[in-house]
C-alpha cells in the first residue's frame, strides 16, 4: 500500500481495507478535534470522508496517478464525541477518464451513521 501523507499522519488516519472502487479509513478522534460544543468538529469529519473517497479512486484500473477533489458535500447526521473511532467507507460511483464521482458513509461506534458525503475528483490516469 502507498505511504500515507503528512496530513494523514497528523490526523491519525489509517487505511483499513480496500476493494475494487472502495476504501475504508479510520480515525481515532481526540480532544484536540473538538468544536466549542465538545463534539468532533465537522472539518475533521470532512477530512476523513474526503480521504476515504480519495483513496477509493486509487483502486481503479487504469490506475490514478494524481487526484484532487474539486467538489465536496457533506450531510451531518449525528454528532461524534472525541475519543471515538470513526470509520469512513468511500465508494466510486462513476469513473471517467478525467473525473471520478464518489460517495461515502462515516460511521461511529455501533455503526451509528455520523455523516454522508459525495465528492468529485479531477484525475490523471495511467496510460493504458
Amino acid at each position: 500500500m502507498e505511504r500515507s501523507s503528512r496530513a494523514w499522519e497528523w490526523l491519525g488516519l489509517v487505511l483499513v481495507a480496500t476493494g475494487e472502487g472502495t476504501a475504508t479509513v479510520e480515525m481515532k478522534t481526540t480532544e484536540d478535534m473538538a468544536n466549542h460544543s465538545g463534539f468532533v468538529h465537522g472539518g475533521m469529519i470532512s477530512a476523513l470522508a474526503d480521504s476515504a473517497m480519495g483513496r477509493s479512486l486509487r483502486t481503479l484500473k487504469p490506475g490514478v496517478v494524481r487526484a484532487m477533489s474539486f467538489d465536496l458535500k457533506l450531510n451531518f447526521i449525528s454528532a461524534a464525541k472525541p475519543g471515538q473511532t470513526l470509520r469512513a467507507t468511500g465508494r466510486v460511483v462513476h469513473a471517467g477518464r478525467r473525473t471520478v464521482v464518489t460517495e461515502c458513509r462515516v460511521e461511529g461506534p455501533g455503526d451509528k451513521l455520523i455523516a454522508t458525503a459525495s465528492g468529485t475528483f479531477s484525475v490523471t490516469r495511467e496510460k493504458e
